[in-house]
């Protein structure tokens, strides 16, 4: 056997520094653990696999099936020059399986759910055994860790994968409970690890018992896969709005709203929760999922912001940045994606904050500026002495003025779909 990973600069080149320090801590990995004999090349994956089959006269070549738009493609191109057979895929059922009694896609979650579950799926795989990996094969070797990285990540590779799901495992009857506290830290973060094929689902789900914390956390690989069933089918889903009249909503754009999301991005916006967030994002490439939707729709709904560059902006930062998961729930936030009826549903930053760090103390984690505003007080700093704000930033935007406005724009969207109509 010849272990192979072509480093692609269509992917490698746009993807964030976290993505590529972990990507390259997995090959490290992977290069341990196959005895050094992975094989790294730098190139175009349809010149670069066909270039390595004749080195070494393979009589086949396997991939693990990419269901994302450019993997289609690429894979492709591979399979004209080489003799290729995709065998598996990242998910626990395979995008496009998933169909109802009428032989069409869902288009809604629970359904999906529903189906996903009453499909099911194997075992995961036994690994290997008596594998004799083939010597001599120049290879680059992995990558090195990029200069431009910041963040402070997990550990990566299999192990460190396994060793995750593990810890989480402990306590994962809770998870139904306290996954949106991001005060409590006690999400999986195993998505990291499930991105770069360093665990598979079908590994977590056979581990996964009958308790409600264990039901939550099924649902959440389902909706994994329902989202990757919604990008195969839609692949232009990944640049614009699913549904199409929600392209024609207005955002802003210009210096103005440039300026706005520089402070959003920065994570000064002057509402603590969402500020936490994105400097969270900045120093270890992650943000807990309740955090990541309060943070979307302050871009979305209070700056007025078009999605697509938040979803940039996450791909850039995240460490566990999935395509297919990142773009629909951003547009699950923003009202254009699979949800029939989510523009109404505007997260206020205060509430939130109260409800789900009820202490404040995620908040003063992450915005230390804030370090003497005792309590739940911490998500209303202007309410506070100006000297324990240790010079926090003021709001940017009133929440109630601009919630007022995200809706006068979605009712001109509805107004004209009737006129269509």
């Amino acid at each position: 056997m010849v272990p192979l990973f072509v480093v692609d600069d269509a992917l490698w080149q746009p993807a964030g520094a976290p993505r590529r320090a972990f990507l390259a801590g997995c090959l490290a990995d992977l290069d341990e653990r196959t005895g050094g004999r992975l094989v790294v090349r730098r190139g175009r994956p349809r010149e670069v696999v066909a270039l390595v089959a004749r080195e070494t006269e393979a009589a086949a070549v396997y991939v693990s099936a990419d269901f994302g738009p450019y993997g289609r493609i690429r894979d492709q191109a591979v399979a004209e020059e080489a003799a290729l057979t995709a065998v598996g895929s990242p998910y626990a059922v395979d995008p496009g399986e998933i169909r109802s009694a009428a032989g069409e896609p869902y288009k809604v979650f629970t359904p999906f759910y529903r189906a996903w579950r009453e499909y099911g799926w194997g075992q995961p795989a036994e690994p290997p055994q008596g594998v004799r990996w083939a010597g001599g094969v120049p290879s680059d070797g992995p990558p090195p860790a990029p200069d431009d990285l910041t963040a402070a990540l997990p550990p990566a590779g299999e192990g460190a994968g396994r060793r995750r799901l593990d810890d989480f495992l402990v306590a994962v009857a809770d998870y139904h409970r306290h996954r949106d506290r991001p005060d409590l830290d006690t999400t999986s973060r195993l998505s990291p690890y499930l991105k770069f094929g360093c665990l598979h689902p079908r590994q977590v789900l056979a581990r996964l018992g009958r308790s409600a914390g264990a039901e939550k956390l099924r649902r959440e690989l389902a909706w994994r896969e329902f989202y990757a069933d919604v990008l195969w089918r839609r692949p232009e889903s990944a640049r614009q709005a699913l549904q199409p009249a929600m392209r024609f909503i207005e955002v802003d754009r210009g210096p103005r709203t440039d300026a706005r999301f520089e402070a959003w991005a920065e994570g000064r916006t002057g509402y603590p929760i969402v500020d936490a967030g994105l400097r969270q994002l900045r120093a270890e490439g992650w943000m807990p999922n309740r955090v990541r939707m309060v943070v979307a729709s302050f871009l979305v709904k209070d700056l007025h912001v078009d999605w697509a560059r938040g979803a940039a902006w996450f791909m850039e930062g995240l460490v566990d940045g999935d395509l297919a998961s990142n773009q629909h729930n951003w547009q699950w936030v923003a009202g254009t994606g699979t949800d029939p009826a989510p523009f109404f549903r505007i997260f206020n930053p205060v509430t939130q904050g109260k409800e789900h760090d009820p202490h404040g103390d995620y908040v003063r984690r992450w915005v230390p500026e804030l370090a003497g505003v005792a309590g739940a007080a911490a998500h209303e700093p202007w309410k506070a002495p100006a000297a324990a704000r240790l010079g926090y930033p003021d709001r940017i935007v009133d929440h109630a003025e601009e919630r007022r406005e995200a809706l006068a724009r979605y009712g001109a969207i509805r107004e004209g779909r009737r006129a269509r109509g």
